[in-house]
């Protein structure tokens, strides 16, 4: 492997901001080197970084990557290079593919795919269903990063909606338990109200107010008794509501919550006033909703009752996103550009960088107990990004990497820009260049 030294970054790791070298070497950080330049660099690949953030690499803790059985939207290959070009180096897929990884066989199978073509780092859920607890015991969760339980809709036999059942899945399995959470019957009944009055082409406008505020609570709520009931370490996915932040709390250490929450991107950057000119673009599940929401998901989320920042991205075709509301399908993509977006918060004044990288990596290598990874120290794998934040570029359809061919972000201008992306110590991207040449690795967890 190349041996590589990065001089004079800022480094931004452990709520601290400071210049510094990085020595790379046999795949991990080998030395952090304070001051710079007190380093013998010969036979190293010099890297000048005056004036730019290196940060751990992100890591994503919920995707939707769409294989196997859902290729024509995306796939292991494309999205995790598009990941690593936006400076995500790890992720964890979810469970609702074609077949859903409900069953060990299953669930390795995609593992053996990624470690042919991913050049992120990678970990997959094992899927729950009404009646799979006995398989989903069986799991090494050293080599896994979690379960997934759909308490709202989802494909096939993967929504669960036996109460018996998630008590028992609680009651247990002792590993994270991550979960969607939405009262499907509510939004049954709120969805036939509007199709009696529009029929199939329901406005895009009305997906919040059918995909309620009250629906997710109704559900995370009940979840979260379940699981407190149960002593079972849970999750709660994409939260969307004001009313549900009022669930978690910031009075003791991460390290002690059992009960944590996430953020996603389009929660943060989009409102229900967007869907005037985004339509069916920033469809999601859970919906996108008011102004008021976001604001109280962003109080949370600086407060620390909100414990992550994920994307939950889920490509479609543009064609699929072109149908009517009933048929048009929820999610979109957002891997290439979370770690910019989050950025463009910053130059905005809403969040400091230090915050960003304690949300969207030390938190999430904490949070699942990823071993080596998510923070900035010799010994770890050296999954880095270098960013310069005084460059601005547009997204457009020439530069997006999405095997779909669009985002939701199309015609933004974000000020910084992902310029180099280190995977277990390869420089798998720069500045536009893709080195193929080594995969990611499964990641491990110290459980």
């Amino acid at each position: 492997m190349k041996k590589y030294y990065i001089k004079q970054a800022t480094i931004v790791n452990e709520r601290k901001k400071y210049e510094a070298d990085i020595a790379i070497k046999d795949g991990l950080i080998e030395k952090i080197v304070y001051p710079s330049g007190i380093f013998d660099s010969t036979g190293y690949e010099v890297i000048h970084a005056k004036g730019k953030w290196l940060i751990p690499g992100a890591i994503d803790d919920q995707v939707h990557f769409r294989e196997p059985g859902l290729t024509h939207k995306g796939e292991i290959y494309t999205e995790a290079k598009a990941a690593v070009a936006g400076g995500v180096t790890s992720y964890m897929e979810m469970p609702n593919t074609k077949p859903g990884a409900v069953t060990i066989d299953l669930l390795e199978q995609k593992y053996t795919r990624a470690a042919e073509c991913s050049l992120a780092n990678y970990s997959f859920y094992m899927g729950t269903t009404n009646d799979n607890l006995g398989e989903i015991l069986q799991v090494d969760y050293k080599k896994v990063c979690g379960v997934k339980i759909f308490m709202g809709s989802s494909t096939g036999n993967m929504l669960v909606d036996s109460t018996e059942a998630i008590e028992q899945l609680f009651k247990k399995v002792r590993v994270i338990i991550a979960s969607h959470c939405e009262s499907d019957p509510m939004i049954a009944q709120n969805l036939e109200k509007y199709k009696m009055q529009y029929g199939e082409n329901i406005p895009v406008e009305f997906h919040p107010l059918i995909r309620s505020a009250e629906a997710c609570y109704a559900s995370s709520s009940k979840a979260i008794e379940l699981a407190t009931k149960n002593g079972a370490r849970f999750h709660v996915l994409h939260i969307s509501t004001g009313k549900e932040t009022e669930l978690f709390t910031n009075k003791i250490p991460l390290a002690e919550k059992k009960i944590t929450a996430e953020a996603c991107i389009h929660h943060l950057w989009f409102s229900d006033k967007d869907y005037a000119t985004k339509g069916n673009l920033i469809k999601w599940n859970p919906a996108v909703k008011t102004e008021k929401d976001r604001e109280l998901i962003w109080e949370a989320l600086l407060d620390d009752r909100i414990d992550v920042i994920a994307t939950d991205h889920a490509p479609h075709t543009l064609e699929e996103k072109s149908l009517p509301y009933t048929q048009c399908p929820s999610g979109g993509p957002l891997i290439q550009h979370s770690v910019v977006a989050m950025f463009e918060c910053w130059h905005r004044g809403k969040i400091s960088i230090e915050k960003i990288v304690e949300k969207m990596c030390h938190n999430v290598a904490d949070l699942f107990q990823i071993e080596k990874r998510g923070y900035i120290r010799e010994g770890y794998y050296a999954d880095l990004v270098l960013i310069n934040a005084d460059t601005e570029w547009t997204v457009n359809k020439d530069n997006i990497l999405y095997k779909c061919g669009w985002s939701p972000l199309e015609g933004e201008t974000f000020h910084s820009k992902v310029e180099k992306t280190f995977v277990n110590g390869n420089l798998v991207y720069d500045g536009g260049k893709f080195d193929e040449s080594a995969m990611g690795m499964r990641l491990g967890f110290t459980r």
